[in-house]
């Protein structure tokens, strides 16, 4: 199964969980920027009342979901809520994405996050999953055997 993981990550955890899973299921990888600065107190400011708000962001990626048969889709969670960056990414390639997973990194929980992601790609997703970051070693493996147990079935 060809398999794409797809991620934005202001700070690192993210990426870190999307490297790791494309290593692992032996995937490509590809990185959302996000064309607005979310850098600094002023950017994470920016950043949790854009999600707040519902809004997209002008973004860049390089990779054709619809040339992969499973797309795991990665975002932070901002106040509850989806990054613009990766809500974008999902209006723009939903069609595109033939299969989908969702998980989202967070330092407690992540509210609607993943109800979001799903609500955005316009159906269910094959597997949703939470990482919380004080757990992080454990749900990379978990997601990892799970993602593995899915991709074999």
């Amino acid at each position: 199964m060809k398999t794409l993981v797809v991620f934005y990550s202001r700070s690192g955890t993210t990426k870190r969980v999307a490297e790791e899973l494309a290593k692992a299921l032996n995937a490509d990888v590809d990185e959302v920027i996000d064309k607005k600065s979310r850098r600094g107190i002023i950017g994470f400011l920016r950043a949790g009342y854009d999600a707040t708000r519902g809004k997209t962001t002008e973004i860049e990626f390089t990779k054709d979901p619809s040339k992969y048969d499973l797309v795991i889709v990665g975002t932070p969670v901002w106040n509850g809520r989806i990054t613009p960056a990766i809500k974008t990414y999902l209006l723009r390639n939903r069609e595109r994405i033939k299969g989908a997973v969702f998980f989202a990194t967070c330092a407690g929980r992540a509210g609607k996050c993943l109800e979001q992601m799903e609500e955005l790609y316009g159906d269910k997703a094959l597997l949703k999953k939470t990482i919380v970051k004080k757990e992080l070693e454990k749900g990379i493996r978990e997601l990892k055997e799970e993602l593995k147990a899915l991709i074999t079935t």
